[in-house]
């Protein structure tokens, strides 16, 4: 049995439902983010299981007990903050010990469950600071330390790297995951950062209007996304009109892009021909190079540089190719010196692999 599950869950303000019969389960140990962008319903879905919001209708189980009218109190669930929500009055181990202080524990006893987490959060040395001595990535240290302490059976973070910068963001993803291996407790995440879901989660939720529209590793989510709302949403997406021309037998079918011609894809379950969507291709999996040599395990077009745009470790090029459609690529600034390869107007060949990109739908 999961940890957690959650069943035909509904919450409803008004007239506008927020969360729309969302059903998902959560193992022990799991790192499971929850994505979407502003509105989708994530965050409300969060304050349900930490209960500050009753659902409507459905269920929320923990270890097999329904949670879904016991108060934030009685739930062995805490939350961490964007805003972090220490006690500015407070020391940094003093902000650890609250929850076992006001439980009621035994003073030596919180000092040893202190220290253990201090240690944890690598911030022994920091025990008698105040949170305005410290930086934003060691409050958020803290944060978590106060909310592990009592050792919950599940972790909600709402967004709690958002008001740090890219650099500490990065840093303290890698301190996460390996707190997260180290305690060994469920976290649940919620986030509207592509990136930071697909770097952390051991499995996502896609979110959007209020339901889940795709439930899966990273790995395929980002590789085979279910609809062109997630290949949109997740990472940079060439999406391209496209047609079934034809489904073979042999996990493969034919499908024709709009302004670009027929090629082989995967295929798709219950696709059938004359069905319309798009072609959803990643910049990353799409070679370009002056002159490409032919593979029948490819779909090969020749076009022009229409516009780049230099990251620093990668170039994007947007690359048009038959009737006016613009494909955008990517390669790697990975040789020495200047590595700007191709400049617009150049010509070029590219080609991509015939499983490289998915077939979607809405």
């Amino acid at each position: 049995m999961a940890l957690l599950e959650i069943k035909n869950v509904v919450k409803r303000f008004g007239d506008f439902t927020a969360v729309d019969n969302v059903s998902l389960s959560i193992e022990a140990g799991e790192f499971f983010t929850l994505l979407g962008p502003s509105g989708c319903g994530k965050t409300t879905l969060l304050r349900m299981l930490a209960g500050f919001e009753a659902p409507d209708e459905g269920q929320i189980l923990l270890d097999g007990q329904d949670m879904s009218r016991v108060p934030p109190e009685k739930r062995p669930v805490h939350t961490v903050f964007q805003s972090y929500a220490l006690f500015p009055h407070m020391t940094v181990r003093q902000n650890i010990a609250f929850p076992l202080k006001m439980a009621g524990w035994d003073a030596k006893k919180i000092a040893t469950q202190v220290d253990e987490l201090l240690e944890d959060v690598r911030l022994t040395q920091f025990g008698d600071r105040y949170p305005h001595e410290m930086s934003g990535g060691q409050r958020q240290r803290v944060a978590i330390a106060r909310a592990l302490v009592d050792r919950p059976r599940l972790l909600l973070l709402d967004e709690p790297l958002s008001a740090l910068d890219a650099k500490l963001r990065e840093q303290m993803q890698l301190e996460l995951i390996n707190l997260q291996k180290e305690v060994g407790i469920t976290f649940v995440y919620v986030t509207h950062d592509q990136g930071e879901a697909l770097a952390l989660s051991h499995r996502i939720a896609v979110m959007n209007n209020g339901q889940v529209e795709q439930l899966d590793t990273p790995e395929t989510i980002y590789s085979y996304p279910k609809n062109r709302f997630v290949a949109d949403f997740i990472g940079q997406c060439n999406v391209l009109d496209a047609e079934v021309a034809a489904v073979g037998g042999d996990d493969t079918m034919t499908i024709a892009i709009k302004g670009c011609g027929q090629m082989r894809v995967r295929a798709k379950a219950g696709a059938a021909p004359g069905q319309k969507g798009w072609f959803a291709l990643r910049p990353e999996k799409i070679k370009v190079g002056r002159a490409l040599p032919s593979d029948a395990d490819e779909a090969h077009f020749k076009g022009r540089v229409n516009d780049c745009l230099y990251r620093g470790d990668v170039t994007i090029y947007m690359v048009e190719v038959g009737d006016g459609v613009l494909i955008e690529t990517m390669l790697p600034n990975s040789a020495p010196g200047l590595a700007k390869l191709f400049d617009d107007d150049d010509s070029v060949e590219i080609a991509w692999r015939f499983d490289a990109g998915s077939f979607v739908t809405e």
